[in-house]
């Protein structure tokens, strides 16, 4: 049985994190964040310590540390907000602690570099969450790319379109340098996901980047994508009941629709399974889509052109 740690208890993805550490026969004994709104802590991991404030929460994993190598902890699961996750996996390291990060594992990819240094020197290994590449529709997919050859080239039509309330703009998510962004934000995974299966990226074209839309074309190895992102409710093709979020994700590869609207709930778990038996993703792994996120960021806008996302013809800017 491994002992983990747990930082942003109280965040959004935490319980998916900590089902997944009970599902998979380990136990939370510490967690830390400055909210305490934690009572989720009751349905998983009732007898975890829990501190508001990091300092005490440092020198608590000391203390099991130098108390007795059996009550150290083995693992650190980061649910912190973006924009900290470089520093509390820099934390883990030095507590000789393993890694499990939420995404994005970093903002930028030159703070990868830093951290790969930090591990070498550390014993323990930065994992980070990738699900995407273990749903069985986008693993089928994968397989169908690969077996078209090298030389086809194929057309995608990416959407995801997720809706929030007034509340994410005000909050770390809604801040670009905290949270990088709504293409680091919401869609690091499936850039992560479409560099995994089409391959490195010969061109990154942006044309639309607002607080809550970006919109742009990828040219990878294997594909031409056009690509949207939306947290705008009146984006949404079909419109929800009232007062009810709702998401639409959709991926056309030459024409088809991937279904993959299903299969979720459980990824969280199964990641952990594959980084608790030796092979979780690394930095290497997260470092194409950290790098397109970043260059969406930063890039010069282009207008819209021949290749634009189909779906941007129905909306009103």
């Amino acid at each position: 049985m491994k002992r983990f740690a747990l930082i942003g208890a109280a965040g959004y993805i935490a319980p998916r994190h900590l089902k997944a550490i009970k599902d998979t026969g380990n136990v939370l004994v510490v967690a830390l964040d400055r909210s305490d709104s934690v009572g989720v802590l009751d349905s998983y991991f009732p007898d975890a310590d829990f501190f508001t404030e990091f300092e005490r929460f440092d020198r608590h994993l000391e203390k099991l540390k130098r108390a007795d190598k059996k009550q150290a902890v083995d693992y650190v699961s980061i649910c912190s907000p973006n924009y900290l996750h470089d520093a509390h996996v820099r934390f883990a390291l030095r507590i000789g602690a393993n890694v499990i990060c939420e995404k994005p594992l970093v903002l930028n990819p030159w703070n990868i570099d830093g951290l790969d240094e930090i591990e070498r020197e550390s014993k323990g290994k930065i994992n980070t969450i990738l699900q995407l590449r273990l749903h069985p529709a986008i693993i089928e997919l994968k397989e169908r790319v690969d077996s078209a050859g090298e030389d086809k080239i194929h057309d995608v039509d990416l959407t995801y379109i997720t809706s929030r309330g007034h509340w994410y703009m005000v909050s770390w998510k809604g801040d670009m340098e905290k949270s990088g962004g709504i293409a680091t934000n919401i869609g690091i995974h499936f850039f992560d996901m479409l560099a995994w299966i089409f391959g490195d990226v010969k061109k990154n074209i942006v044309h639309i980047r607002e607080p809550k839309r970006a919109a742009g074309f990828l040219e990878l190895e294997k594909a031409r994508v056009r690509w949207f992102l939306s947290l705008e409710r009146d984006d949404l093709p079909v419109k929800p009941e009232a007062g009810k979020p709702m998401t639409y994700r959709s991926i056309t590869v030459d024409g088809q629709e991937v279904e993959f609207s299903g299969g979720f709930t459980d990824l969280h778990t199964e990641s952990y399974k594959k980084i608790l038996a030796g092979d979780g993703f690394g930095t290497k792994d997260v470092m194409p889509s950290v790098k397109i996120a970043s260059d969406i960021r930063s890039t010069e806008l282009i207008g819209l052109k021949g290749e634009y996302h189909p779906i941007l013809k129905s909306i009103k800017f």
